[in-house]
């Protein structure tokens, strides 16, 4: 069987959807910390998720702008 190619492109879009998993799992997360009277600790992962949805934008920008330069 052969080997498949991994892509530069494909690798980092692989990266991005499990950066929007962990993303959407810290805030199931943190609902539930929440729900349980943990504000503070609600805030600073709040604060976090911002920073990793601000960077989401970035790397999907990122990988539309290699997508359309061709393969890699």
């Amino acid at each position: 069987m052969p080997s498949p190619e991994y892509s530069l492109t494909d690798t980092l879009e692989r990266i991005y959807e499990n950066q929007l998993a962990l993303e959407a799992a810290l805030m199931e997360l943190t609902l539930l910390v929440e729900s349980q009277g943990h504000a503070k600790i609600g805030e600073n992962v709040r604060g976090a998720l911002e920073a990793i949805g601000e960077n989401a934008g970035h790397i999907k920008q990122g990988l539309a702008r290699l997508k359309a330069h061709g393969p890699d």
